[in-house]
This record gives structure tokens, sequence and C-alpha cells, in this order.
């Protein structure tokens, strides 16, 4: 992969850097703005922007107005924002379009995972950390989601981080053919249309997740 790193602080960019570069990607570009992200992305067009939700000049915001920017004028680049803590407002909209993965920073530490949902985002897939989607699917007031029993209900967050049947089946130690059977499950209580391509189905969840947000 061709990598652009957003990251105010120096540690943390310099040792994705090498987590990066330790695994034979090509890192083209490290800044520490959402302005110089921004002109490193024009310049470069990589494969993957890791883009931190909050940096200078306010540090609120500026990261996912940078990612916002990315997706409409370079569609093409994935988007991997990290965040300290969970931070919906703003991202929904990012997450339901594909290309884009939002992970908490400790996640980081967990190397191999990190670097997979890094490679999945940057070949147009998603990624999303538990604790983000557990925070859209498990909520209070969650609407038609109630419609679930629990076991869809974990299959439906393991789908929304962006895994395949397979990666369901061993993260829940179950059978392919019994994930199969749950999938099939979600998506008919969710009316959600039942399809081949894995990353449509993993949008239309996150799409059908993004309405219930809706006033």
């Amino acid at each position: 992969m061709r990598i652009v790193i957003a990251e105010d602080q120096a540690l943390l960019r310099e040792g994705l850097a090498q987590l990066f570069v330790g695994a034979g990607h090509e890192v083209l570009a490290k800044v520490d703005d959402a302005d110089r992200l921004r002109a490193a992305v024009s310049e470069h067009v990589p494969d993957l922007a890791v883009v931190d939700i909050r940096m200078p000049p306010t540090y609120t915001d500026e990261g996912i107005r940078a990612a916002r920017w990315i997706r409409d004028a370079h569609p093409e680049v994935g988007v991997f924002v990290l965040s300290q803590h969970i931070e919906i407002g703003g991202a929904v909209g990012l997450v339901a379009e594909g290309g884009f993965g939002y992970f908490l920073k400790d996640r980081v530490l967990d190397v191999d995972e990190f670097l997979d949902a890094a490679g999945r985002v940057a070949r147009g897939g998603s990624a999303l950390d538990p604790k983000v989607v557990a925070s859209l699917v498990g909520r209070d007031g969650s609407g038609d989601l109630d419609v679930l029993s629990g076991r869809e209900r974990e299959v439906l967050s393991l789908m929304a981080e962006g895994l395949t049947n397979n990666g369901i089946a061993r993260r829940l130690v179950l059978t392919e053919r019994t994930v199969e059977s749950h999938v099939r499950n979600v998506l008919m209580k969710l009316s959600l249309p039942e399809g081949e391509d894995g990353h449509r189905r993993v949008l239309a969840v996150l799409a059908y997740l993004r309405s219930q947000d809706a006033p």
C-alpha cells in the first residue's frame, strides 16, 4: 500500500509509519495537521490516508472534515480514522460509503489486526472498531434492531466491522454455514437485500444503522 499519515503526536505518527514500513508498505508523507494532509493527498493520491480525528488548530473535528474532503475530492483513496475516544458525529455518513475505517487508537497495538483492517480499507472495504459498532448496534431505542436475536446482533456487529462470513465464523467459533444462516436472517429481518458482494452487504447494514439516527 501507498500511505499518507496525519497525526499530530510525533511518537504515534512515527510509530504508525514504522508499522507500515515494517510490513512492506510505502509511507509517502507524514503530516501533523489537516491542511498538510489535504496537500499530501492531492500530491501523492495514496491508497490509504490514516487520519487522526483531532488535530490542530482546534483539536475538535479537523480529521473528520479532512476525511470528508478526501472522500469527495479523491474517492479512490481509502480513509482510516483513528480516535482516542468514540466520536460518532460526522463519521456515520462516511462509514456507509465504504473505503472507510474507524478504530480507537489502542487497537493499533494489535498490529496484525490493524494492518489487516488498513488493507481492507485501502481496497475499498470497511473496518470498524467493535466499540464503535456497539455504540450503533447496542444502543437503547434501536427500533427495528429489536427484531434480531442476541446472536444475530453479534453477527450484525461483525458484519459492520467488515468481516466476511469466514471471519465471523472464526471470531464466534461457529461453522461458516451457521454464519451464513444468521446473515440471511439478519438481512431478511431488516428488509435488506441479500447479495453476493460482501462489501455491499456491509454498506447496506451500515446504511440501515445510519437511518436509525435520522430524526
